[in-house]
């Protein structure tokens, strides 16, 4: 992120006070006959089934799977699968998978957590021995087991109808006989490539010859192929998940690690296992809002919601001062609750129930001024310790089964770590331990870190409304409020809710590295398109407000059709698509 010079600020700072107040979005919707200021194209609708991915080819697998009879959990696992190939700058098999699925045969949500232990052999006191006061973000040491492989086979057990080698079979094919890469991944991956080709494995299978003797990531438009995927894909068809966490798969990465000054190993990944959870809701005006319990940060997009519920946003009108300034007040709060008590369940019990209930919102609100931003933000719950770049995809198939899905390597392509002929890279989601001892997220042998992936849903009287997500890191939970808060409050279309310009505060304290306390309020990003008096209007009540490109998340959307079929949307800043049949 290229943040902004000293004297940049100051310019910026002077022409904001120095501007007069204008109302905002004047003549924002003059140039679309639809009325929509900020869509940048119209919603989809189709009347059997919608698949909405970050890729038009994967959303093209979702929707052929379901013309061949496969449900909406065979299709988001085939999408996934080929996303795991077309865009290895955020997800694949090396990671771990979250998931939600609306059943219509009970009229239930169902939540999966498929997220990865880390290394049993690996301890708090090693670290030490190496002097590191956080975990490293690339190399061995921030790896844990990939959920991906066995979150997808927990999901066909209960949902699927097709074999799974029919839902793996066009990733593949795309593996073996190549696809053409697109612009935004393409620059990733070449932002990705000169920080992972140190590690071994990463440059002989994610690079190209440059023709002047060294490697350079596939271009624009360049066919890519991956034939030791295909290879591995292939395995894990013909022989299940076990062909992955218990077969050669397993042993190569054992043996990998253990020339590689690493600590996974086969045992941690013959020992993994994902698990089915209940997903955690809140009412929003009227709208039940769902996501995961922690160790994801999902409930936090529940928390601000519930303190934004005091307040007239609707009145108040999109991007105005007041709009800018209360999001970014309870986000702060919210995450503050997020740094101290998101962690994995096993070691440590998160106060759900607490952290998303009205009262507890209505306690958090008495802290927000309308004046002045805060510098620093407490939690408002203290733990008591007892013996705890991303893809976001959702399908929807005729029987009105809904998923919502989720997966990621974390920090854009991973560790860097990728063993040999396999394919893909190992994720570095340990990053997201704190190195200090009683700490719910403190890291410990065989524990779950905190994750920051999370897929959303939201139900209206006990029906199916929308299934969607945002990924990108911490943005995700201030990405889903600000959907929900586009559509409810400011009365969006899908995609317009989508494409409006968004906000994300960055500098809260986080549940990982050295657990930092902010202290000085943090920044506040605010995309193109907020009008400059309400920028200015922030920056007197103590915003420090910058510009930065490309941390406002990817968004993608299925709403169910009133009059029957499906609404899509696909995010603007992304290479994807929203198509149905």
């Amino acid at each position: 992120m290229r943040r902004p010079t000293a004297l940049s600020r100051l310019v910026l700072t002077v022409l904001a006070l120095a501007l007069p107040f204008t109302a905002p979005f004047e003549a924002a919707a003059a140039d679309r006959i639809t009325g929509e200021p900020f869509a940048t194209r119209s919603e989809v609708y189709a009347p059997h089934a919608m698949a909405a991915t970050s890729h038009p080819l994967a959303t093209q697998i979702a929707l052929d799977v379901m013309k061949d009879g496969g449900s909406a959990v065979d299709a988001a696992i085939a999408a996934n699968a080929a996303l795991g190939l077309m865009e290895p700058t955020g997800n694949g098999i090396g990671g771990d998978l979250f998931a939600i699925v609306w059943d219509p045969k009970t009229g239930k949500l169902h939540g999966y957590n498929g997220s990865g232990r880390s290394p049993k052999s690996l301890t708090l006191d090693e670290f030490r021995r190496r002097g590191l006061a956080a975990v490293p973000p690339h190399g061995p040491l921030p790896v844990s087991v990939p959920g991906t492989v066995d979150g997808w086979f927990a999901l066909h057990g209960r949902f699927g109808r097709r074999p799974m080698a029919e839902n793996l079979a066009p990733a593949i094919r795309y593996a073996r006989e190549g696809h053409p890469v697109h612009q935004t991944i393409a620059y990733y991956w070449d932002r990705s490539v000169p920080v992972l080709s140190k590690w071994p494995g990463f440059a002989e299978q994610f690079t190209v010859d440059d023709g002047r003797g060294g490697r350079r990531a596939p271009r624009t438009g360049e066919m890519w192929r991956n034939p030791n995927l295909a290879d591995t894909l292939q395995q894990i068809a013909d022989g299940g998940r076990d062909a992955f966490y218990k077969g050669g798969i397993a042993r190569t990465i054992d043996a990998y690690f253990k020339a590689s000054d690493g600590f996974l190993s086969y045992e941690d990944l013959a020992s993994h296992e994902g698990e089915w959870v209940e997903p955690v809701s809140t009412n929003y005006r009227g709208y039940d809002v769902w996501e995961l319990p922690p160790n994801g940060q999902g409930i936090a997009a529940l928390q601000i919601l519930n303190i934004l519920e005091g307040y007239d946003l609707k009145g108040y009108g999109f991007g105005s001062p007041e709009h800018v300034h209360l999001f970014t007040e309870a986000k702060k709060l919210a995450f503050a609750d997020r740094a101290a008590s998101y962690a994995d369940p096993d070691h440590y019990r998160t106060p759900v129930e607490r952290l998303v209930s009205k009262a507890y919102a209505a306690e958090r609100r008495r802290l927000i001024s309308m004046d002045r931003a805060m510098k620093a933000a407490e939690p408002g719950v203290i733990p008591q310790l007892n013996e705890g770049d991303t893809i976001y995809l959702t399908v929807a198939d005729p029987d009105g089964m809904m998923v919502s899905l989720i997966q990621s390597n974390y920090r854009g392509m991973g560790s860097g770590m990728a063993p040999p002929g396999l394919g893909f890279i190992l994720q570095d989601r340990g990053e997201q331990f704190v190195l200090k001892e009683g700490h719910p997220n403190s890291y410990a042998p065989g524990k779950r870190p905190f994750h920051t992936i999370i897929p959303a849903f939201v139900t209206k009287d006990g029906k199916p409304w929308l299934s969607f997500g945002v990924m990108g890191g911490a943005m995700q939970p201030q990405g889903h409020a600000q959907i929900l808060i586009n559509m409810i409050d400011f009365g969006m279309n899908l995609q317009e809710a989508g494409d409006a310009p968004r906000i994300q505060h960055d500098g809260s304290t986080e549940p990982a590295g050295q657990n930092i306390a902010m202290a000085d309020g943090g920044e506040l990003d605010l995309e193109t398109g907020f009008p400059y008096a309400t920028v200015r209007e922030l920056m007197r009540r103590g915003h420090s407000v910058r510009f930065a490109h490309g941390p406002y998340g990817g968004y993608q959307a299925i709403m169910v059709n009133p009059e029957g079929g499906y609404v899509g949307a696909s995010e603007s800043r992304k290479d994807g698509q929203a198509a149905g049949y």
